[in-house]
C-alpha cells in the first residue's frame, strides 16, 4: 500500500482462523517484497485471588508461555507456507485491540482471521475486528475460509465498492493497487437504493424518470474512476451499475472474487460512526477476504 510501510501485521491467537490469515498474509508479503510481523496480545488477568496453588504469578507465567507457543506455531505456519519470508514476532501485554492498533502504525496492512461458514450460517464479525477496521491507521483485511475449511480464493476478480464518498475514493485506490499486484481484473461496482425515493414519488403522485437516474449513477461512477485506468493500464476494469442495496450487490459478486475492497464509511454514515453499516455487513458475510481501505490517494497526488 502507500507510504513507508515495511510489513504486513497479523493478529494471532492460536485459532485455526488466525493461522489461515497467517498463510494468506505470508503469500501477500512475498508478492510485495515486504516483511511479516506476527502479534499476540496476552489476555488481561483478573486481580490476584486468595489462593496458594496456583499463585497469581504462576498463572501469569503460564499465560506468557502459552503466548510464546502461539507465536512459535504461527511463525512455523508462515515459513511452511512461504519459505524464506522475513518474519518477526511481538508478544504484548495489552488488550488485543490496543496492541494491534499500536502495531498497525506504519504497517502496510493489518490482517485478521475470522470464522468461516458454519452449519448455522455465516458468522458475524467480532467487535475487535470492527473496531480495528474503523480506527487502524492502515488498511485492514479480514480473512476467512472460502467454504468449509478451504483456503481463501486466489483466483477471480478484485471487487471494489464505489459510493462517491472520500472513503469510496480510498477503496478505489486500494482496489486498483490490489488488482495490479495480483494480475487480476477489477470489477468497480456502484449501487443505489431508490426504494425510499420511489415511495416519496408515489405519495406525491409524481413520475420518477428511472432512465435519467440510472444515467446519473453511471456518470457518477465514471467521475470517481477518472484517472485510475491511466495510472494502472495493466488492470482490466469492468464497471457495474445497478439498483439495489449495496451490501446485497457486493456480496453476490464477492462469492466469485478473490478480494472485496470497501471504504471505512459509506453514504449515510452518521457523524461519529467510523465504520458504515454496509462495510460491517460485508465484513460479516463475504466469503472472500475483505479489505477495508484507509489512506488511499488520488492519482495526481502520488
Amino acid at each position: 500500500m502507500t507510504g513507508s510501510a515495511s510489513a504486513l501485521v497479523v493478529g494471532v491467537d492460536g485459532s485455526v482462523d488466525a493461522l489461515t490469515a497467517v498463510r494468506w498474509a505470508a503469500r501477500a508479503a512475498r508478492e510485495r517484497h515486504l516483511g511479516l510481523r506476527l502479534v499476540h496480545a496476552l489476555p488481561e488477568l483478573p486481580a490476584p485471588y486468595p489462593r496458594g496453588d496456583p499463585t497469581f504469578e504462576q498463572v501469569r507465567q503460564a499465560v506468557g508461555a502459552r503466548g510464546e507457543r502461539v507465536l512459535a506455531e504461527a511463525l512455523d505456519e508462515a515459513t511452511r507456507a512461504v519459505p524464506g519470508v522475513e518474519v518477526t514476532t511481538s508478544l504484548r501485554s495489552e488488550r488485543p485491540a490496543d496492541a494491534l492498533l499500536a502495531e498497525a502504525k506504519g504497517a502496510a496492512m493489518l490482517v485478521l482471521g475470522t470464522p468461516g461458514l458454519r452449519r448455522l450460517g455465516r458468522v458475524l464479525v467480532g467487535s475487535v475486528s470492527v473496531a480495528l477496521a474503523a480506527h487502524a491507521p492502515c488498511p485492514v483485511t479480514l480473512i476467512r475460509p472460502h467454504a468449509g475449511d478451504d483456503e481463501p480464493p486466489t483466483e477471480g476478480p478484485v471487487v471494489v465498492g464505489v459510493d462517491g464518498t472520500p472513503a469510496g475514493d480510498e477503496a478505489i485506490a486500494a482496489g486498483f493497487e490490489e488488482a495490479s499486484w495480483r494480475g487480476a481484473p477489477l470489477i468497480a461496482v456502484h449501487c443505489w437504493h431508490e426504494a425510499f425515493l420511489s415511495a416519496v414519488f408515489e405519495e406525491g403522485r409524481w413520475t420518477m424518470d428511472s432512465s435519467a437516474m440510472e444515467a446519473h449513477e453511471h456518470e457518477l461512477l465514471a467521475q470517481r474512476l477518472a484517472g485510475w485506468p491511466e495510472k494502472y493500464p495493466d488492470v482490466v476494469v469492468d464497471r457495474v451499475v445497478q439498483a439495489g442495496r449495496p451490501a446485497e450487490c457486493l456480496l453476490d459478486l464477492a462469492d466469485r472474487a478473490q478480494l472485496l475492497v470497501v471504504g471505512s464509511r459509506g453514504r449515510g454514515g452518521f457523524r461519529g460512526l467510523a465504520l458504515g453499516s454496509t462495510s460491517q455487513a460485508l465484513m460479516s458475510y463475504a466469503l472472500c477476504p475483505v479489505l477495508v481501505a484507509r489512506g488511499g490517494v488520488r492519482p495526481q497526488e502520488k
